[in-house]
């Protein structure tokens, strides 16, 4: 009788398992930062995305003939989707545009938004309920929590729709002083 063969079982399927972790998670970014116009960044990752994904796959085909290999396949992409989202999340890559919607005489949020440095534009309009006013800011992705904390304490029953943009000019941003330290590790900065 043989012995177990660790390579073929063990060493294999977890290398095509973490290789498809990063190949799949380079690709879910990639995705992304095209969708965003990064347009630099995208051609890059994607080779580096290519070149993993066939050297796996010549690996499998060499000699992972075997249910463990397929499934450390299958399970690194399913694990890569979720890294490469989560990567992407930390990155707070892009901008956004926040619409609120207000009873009519409510301009606290205004002030509130253009004292903390951000571009506020306000419109007057009708709403099913009468006159409501229309509030929009356009925020970089890093802000958005700041802002709608924002929101949420000044009117906290405030109807707001939070959208992607592909590209900004000009405009009214909030100059930052010192790069956040809870972008990336989600903790509070003191």
């Amino acid at each position: 009788m043989e012995g177990f063969d660790w390579y073929t079982w063990v060493a294999l399927p977890l290398l095509v398992f973490l290789a498809r972790v990063v190949d799949v998670a380079l690709g879910t970014i990639r995705i992304i930062f095209t969708a965003r116009g990064k347009k630099h960044l995208a051609p890059l990752l994607g080779f580096v995305e290519v070149f993993i994904w066939v050297s796996v796959i010549a690996e499998i085909t060499k000699g992972a003939h075997n249910i463990t290999a397929y499934l450390a396949y299958a399970g690194g992409f399913a694990t890569g989707n979720y890294v490469g989202m989560w990567i992407e999340e930390r990155l707070a890559i892009g901008n956004l545009v926040v619409r609120a919607i207000l009873p009519e005489n409510q301009t606290g949020l205004v002030e509130e938004l253009r004292a903390a440095g951000y571009g506020v534009t306000s419109v007057n309009a009708y709403g099913a309920k009468g006159p409501v006013k229309l509030v929009y800011t356009i925020v970089s992705r890093k802000d958005l929590p700041n802002v709608i904390e924002t929101i949420h304490k000044m009117y906290p029953k405030t109807f707001f729709t939070v959208e992607e943009l592909r590209s900004v000019e000009q405009g009214v941003f909030p100059v930052r002083a010192t790069i956040r330290q809870d972008t990336f590790f989600g903790r509070k900065s003191k």
